[in-house]
This record gives C-alpha cells, structure tokens and sequence, in this order.
C-alpha cells in the first residue's frame, strides 16, 4: 500500500454483547484474540500500518482508554491518536470528530473508517479495494466497502450497487440501501447479484465528510465540532468535551450521511469479510474439524457435530450435540443452538435488568497499571489477586470503611503507608488500617503478584479517595 496520507480511523466503541460471556462492556469483543493470536484490535490497527499509512485515529469509549493505549503499544503502532467519547453516540459523531481532527492538519487527508473487530481474510484483496476507494475518494465520493454475499445472511443491512462512478473503473454509485431482510428477501438478494453486504468500511476525506455533515447534519457537526475544540489533551488521549458531545444526535452514519448523500459510491469486493456479530459467524470463520466442529481451550467433543466450543481455562466436555454453542469464561456458561445465536443479547438485556454483575463486568478487572481478580467473598470481606506491571503504580488513595492485608507472591512491591515507605519481596506482607494514605509499587522488572484482603462494613470499588494518580484519575 503506497497511497499517501491515507489516515486510518478505528471506531472502537462497541460492546459486543452477542458474544457474551467473552464480550462484555467493561471487556468487549474488540479487546479478545478471537480469530487469531492478536487482539481484534490489534489486527485491525496491522491492516493500516506500514509506508503509505498516517498513525491512526482511534476513536473509544473513556473506561477502555488504557486497554486501547496498552494493545496498540503490544501490537507495535506508535503515534496514534486516541479519542475518547464521554459517552456512545453511535458511528456519525464519531467519524465527525476523527474528520474534524484529521483536517486539523490537512483537510485533504483520506480516512479509512473501520470497525475494530471484523474480520478479513484475504488482505492483499482488502489494499487493491482500498486503493480503488482512495482513487474514488479523491474524485469526491464517499466510498464503502461492498461485501459480495456468500449466504443469505439476514443478520446483515445490504446496498445495491448502481451505475458505474465516472473516471474509476471498479466503482459504483450506490442505488439504495436496505435494512438487515427477512430469510426469503436475503435470498433473492443473493441471486440478485446486485445487492452487497455492508462491512461499515468506508473511505472519503476530511473535507467531503465535514461539508456533508454540515449539510445533512449540521446540529450534530456543530456539537461535535465544539467538543472537539473544547478537548483536554494527556498522555496518548484526546478527551472530547462531555457536555458537547452529549449533544450530538446518537444517529449511525449510515443514516445520517451515507443515505441522503449523493456522493455514495461503493466498492464491491470479496474479501473473507465477517463483522465476527454471533458466535455463530465465528465458528462460520474458524478452522473446523471432520466434523465441522469449531473449538478453542481445553476442549474434549464426542460425537458432536457442527459445534462451536470455546473455554477460557476449565477443561470443557461436550458429548452428542449438534449444531450447537457452549462458550465457558471463569465465571458464566453460555449454551445453545447454533441458530439461535442472535438472541444472546436478549438473554443479555434480561440480566442486566435482573442487576446481575456477569452481564457487563468480568472476574477479572482491567486498570492502567495491569489487573486484579477476585477470588472470594463473603461477609465484610473479600480476597482479590492483584498484578501490577513493571514500572507502574496505583494511586495514592484511602479509603473510608476497609482495611486492607497485602501478600507479595511474586515480585517486588514499594509501598507507601502514611509516612513510611516499605519495600516488600515475595512472601511478606504488610498491614493497611482503615484510612490509612497507601500506595502499590511495583519498581521491578517482572509483573507484581500479590493478594490482597479487604475486611470492613463496607468493600465496594467506589469506596476510594484519591490524592495523587499517574493515570488523571484524581
């Protein structure tokens, strides 16, 4: 790819929650290897990086701001830009402040929008559409990415490819565009030949999107545009000013621009393309055995046939099932028919209502100094594993209504107690009264791996007073 000012946008704002138990909103499916040795992120980001390729723009929700930073460092992108959204209003604001950012330096610059979690199979196919996209885009189309049907997917919205875009052979005006159909309509689609899956890819520049989002949507420009202007810069993050961008219309760009615009145009293209929504389009992507059976983990089958078994650790048996999915994490169990996979966000919805924590949060809880796990809990106490990784720090804090005993397992800990400051090595451990002002260390050069009791009246995470933080928490 030699395109030049070609800048990537990774909207990376998604929960995922057809992929539950693995995906969840505090740890979503764009953050999980599901389809290969790297995160979905971090393949994403490899698709975009080399001669020819700005940093990019990733655009992600506050809470997920350190995982972000972390996987791109991990994946070996340096000099993104990493925008952080108060809170969700769907792709068209999202592409409005990357658009915004972008023509900060040059409002010719092209942007690639994609999503942080499909997947692509065949990549040297995906560089030839984008550089017909590139070449579109320059001549003032905006470009999406056609998906040539290979079933009729009813989880999926199409477009219709329409006449030929001038000057770029290749290229398509876009006719119309249509909601996800029912089985029979999918099917005529895919005899059709004319209508294309809509992989949410597209390319244009800064400027066609600001000047369409301008004509189309000006109140969610202008919301966009002041809290952009009105954004706090630290670190790796650009934080976008809550109460204007809570203003922005929650509206996907589809319907926003992509329908209304008559610089549409589309390229069609056959690419191995899954937006990895269901379980079921993941084991439709996985390698299968003889009989067609999908596995990731301990996993031990007998006589099962055409199913989809993922566990995260506990040795997982499946005997006589067909056509079915059994996903194990530490702490939930998911199983069901195959084709039923699109209700899992019902079955989602219905514990977030019942207030169960499983439904958005994990066992394991990710924080820009590493992570910690719980292990137990009971009556005014809990056990929780902490790992910290080399170099990093919490926050100088307190807290009103627990003590707190902390047993180094491995590494090295420096700890702060009101006045004194402690170095702990494995095996020993230290005290923390209730309201006493500590820190965590780890000044080592391996991770840190202690564990941690809390007894008190009261053990919930938001019983914490910080004074001093690394991270911008305080």
């Amino acid at each position: 790819m030699t395109t030049a000012s070609l800048v990537p946008v990774i909207l990376c704002g998604g929960t995922g929650s057809r992929l539950w138990p693995l995906s969840r909103e505090g740890y979503p499916k764009q953050f999980w290897p599901l389809a290969s040795d790297r995160t979905m992120l971090q393949v994403t980001a490899g698709r975009a990086r080399g001669p020819g390729f700005a940093p990019p723009i990733v655009v992600a929700s506050e809470p997920h701001r350190f995982l972000v930073a972390e996987q791109l460092r991990e994946g070996g992108i340096s000099g993104a830009r990493i925008v952080l959204e108060p809170e969700g209003r769907n792709s068209a604001p999202a592409i409005a402040a990357a658009a915004l950012l972008a023509a900060e330096t040059d409002p010719r610059s092209v942007l690639w929008i994609m999503a942080a979690d499909a997947v692509i199979e065949d990549e040297p196919a995906l560089h030839e559409a984008v550089s017909l996209g590139v070449e579109a885009a320059q001549a003032g189309a905006i470009v999406a990415f056609g998906m040539r049907p290979t079933a009729p997917e009813t989880g999926y919205g199409y477009m219709e490819a329409g006449e030929s875009w001038p000057g770029v052979e290749g290229v398509s005006r876009i006719a119309s565009f249509v909601e996800k159909p029912d089985l029979a309509t999918a099917r005529g689609y895919l005899e059709g030949g004319r209508h294309l899956w809509n992989s949410g890819m597209f390319i244009a520049t800064a400027a066609i999107w600001l000047a369409e989002l301008e004509r189309l949507e000006p109140d969610l420009l202008a919301a966009v545009r002041e809290a952009v202007s009105t954004a706090k810069r630290d670190l790796d993050f650009v934080r976008l000013g809550a109460d204007a961008f809570r203003r922005a219309p929650n509206v996907s760009i589809d319907y926003a621009v992509m329908e209304k615009t008559s610089h549409a145009a589309v390229v069609p293209a056959s690419l191995g393309w899954s937006d990895v929504g269901s379980w079921d389009s993941l084991w439709a992507t996985s390698p299968r055995d003889s009989m067609n059976n999908a596995t990731h983990g301990p996993v031990e089958l007998l006589n099962a046939e055409g199913c989809f078994v993922r566990s995260e650790g506990i040795l997982t048996g499946v005997v006589g099932l067909k056509d079915a999915v059994v996903v194990v994490t530490e702490d939930a169990v998911l199983a069901m028919a195959r084709d039923q996979a699109q209700d899992v966000k019902k079955l989602v919805e219905r514990l977030k209502r019942a207030g169960v924590p499983e439904a958005t949060t994990h066992r394991r809880v990710y924080r820009p100094w590493g992570h910690y796990e719980g292990l137990i809990q009971g009556d005014r106490f809990q056990v929780k594993k902490i790992s910290v990784r080399p170099g990093e720090k919490l926050s100088l804090q307190k807290h009103h209504h627990r003590a707190e005993h902390w047993v180094v397992v491995n590494g090295t800990a420096t700890v702060e107690r009101d006045a004194e400051r402690i170095l702990l090595r494995e095996n020993e451990s230290v005290y923390l009264p209730l309201g006493s002002v500590h820190r965590l260390e780890n000044p080592g050069m391996i991770p840190l791996t202690l564990i941690e009791v809390q007894s008190g009246s009261y053990l919930g995470e938001d019983d914490i007073v910080r004074f001093e933080d690394t991270y911008g928490r305080a």
